[in-house]
């Protein structure tokens, strides 16, 4: 290999790509197509002659198949170009930790941002490793650009070692994952998979094929504005109500106070003045049902806020999001499986999970390409204690040899 998957990385990371959900546009942020248009470039220069950046943003390349058996399915390698909005991702400063020998890690540009031990578990498998962070001013964006890393690295490996036999094996990255549109506009024809995999998960050797349901919630309030000074028995304000709302929702149905298989009501923003507000929220459950019963929950409560603002109105829009992808993949199970064979082939014990949260891999699912979560090796993603190991990721490029192998063998 002429680039290792940490050189890639560092060199991925430095772009800021993160996401915008106010903005109307596909993708949302322009300088998501710098990277896009790097991404290409690299594709081509490591043989692959029809890589593309579309109009929306999205990278499709393909690296041919090598053997000569004909019915090997054509199988996609997926990630995303965006980073998160949820903190900032502008001159990002890569430090890297090599021969980490364990202990907290504080971050040079924020000394109150500490990576510890005590919270992050994971940090004691890494002994040894070389640990990637941020300075602390920025997150570090190996959500998810760990997985574009991993399947560039891993595709100019199959390119410089033929005797690896594979079928077709087409490569995805998308922009907007972060903000629910990742593949909103994406062409599946084009694409021409039987089915996928996302690299965009947490520790590595773990495979995921369930994720949260979701829906988003918008309450808008008209409220009843007058002068404060002759406001008495008249006013209404939006503020207020919508503060009631909000303080109304269940406290043991926060993402704080959530684990596990439990599912949650989110308030994300709030805004506002006297005649008007609106709150926007996030409805997540494993089970399509949950969602329908919070959806349920939301709607008592407003009713009893309003109750006492006779002069007031509101709306509420409940709009789906995605679904939990298990309801697709359970009915092709050797998706998971092979998954499951090839970690372990790359010298791991291969753990099945269930993802709080979302990937691009739940909407091409129910889009019609069944489509599981392998680990990209990343933690504590959104924030500026984020962190990936070397060693993860280039566990990550075998398991994506090991599984283009595993198709061939067993077709």
């Amino acid at each position: 290999m002429t680039d290792t998957v940490t050189s890639r990385f560092l060199r991925y990371v430095v772009l800021d790509t993160q996401s915008d959900a106010s903005s109307p546009t596909q993708p949302s942020t322009a300088k998501q197509l710098d990277l896009g248009r790097m991404l290409v470039s690299e594709l081509q220069a490591i043989g692959v002659n029809d890589a593309e950046l579309d109009k929306y943003g999205y990278v499709y390349a393909t690296i041919p198949s090598n053997t000569g058996k004909n019915n090997v399915p054509v199988v996609c390698f997926c990630a995303h170009m965006d980073t998160a909005p949820d903190f900032s991702g502008t001159g990002v400063r890569p430090q890297v930790i090599r021969n980490y020998q364990g202990g907290d890690i504080t971050l040079p540009g924020d000394a109150s941002r500490i990576i510890k031990m005590a919270e992050h578990p994971e940090l004691k498998n890494q002994i040894g490793n070389d640990v990637i962070t941020s300075d602390g001013t920025t997150l570090l964006g190996a959500d998810d650009k760990a997985g574009l890393a991993e399947i560039m690295t891993a595709a100019e490996f199959l390119l410089n070692n033929p005797d690896i036999k594979h079928g077709t094996i087409r490569i995805l990255f998308t922009p907007d994952e972060e903000i629910a549109r990742g593949v909103a506009k994406v062409d599946l024809q084009k694409l021409g998979a039987d089915f996928g995999y996302t690299l965009d998960g947490e520790t590595a050797g773990t495979i995921e094929d369930e994720t949260f349901s979701a829906d988003s919630a918008d309450i808008t309030i008209r409220g009843v504005a007058i002068h404060p000074g002759f406001a008495y028995g008249k006013m209404e304000n939006a503020i207020r109500i919508a503060g009631n709302i909000i303080a109304k929702l269940p406290k043991d149905m926060t993402p704080e106070t959530t684990k596990g298989r439990d599912g949650f009501i989110h308030p994300t923003s709030v805004s506002g003045a006297m005649e008007g507000a609106k709150i926007s929220l996030i409805l997540r459950d494993f089970r399509t049902e949950g969602l329908k019963e919070k959806a349920k929950l939301l709607e008592t409560i407003i009713a009893e806020v309003m109750a006492d603002y006779p002069g007031s109105s509101h709306t509420l829009k409940i709009t789906e999001q995605y679904r939990n992808m298990k309801e697709v993949l359970d009915h092709h199970p050797d998706i998971v499986e092979n998954a499951i064979e090839a970690i372990r082939r790359a010298g791991m014990s291969p753990v099945r999970g269930s993802i709080r949260g979302g990937t691009d891999g739940a909407r091409l699912s129910f889009m019609g390409l069944p489509c599981p979560n392998i680990f990209a090796g990343g933690h504590a993603f959104h924030s500026p204690i984020e962190w990936v190991s070397s060693q993860d990721m280039e566990r990550a490029v075998k398991t994506i040899v090991e599984l283009a192998k595993l198709w061939e063998e067993r077709a």
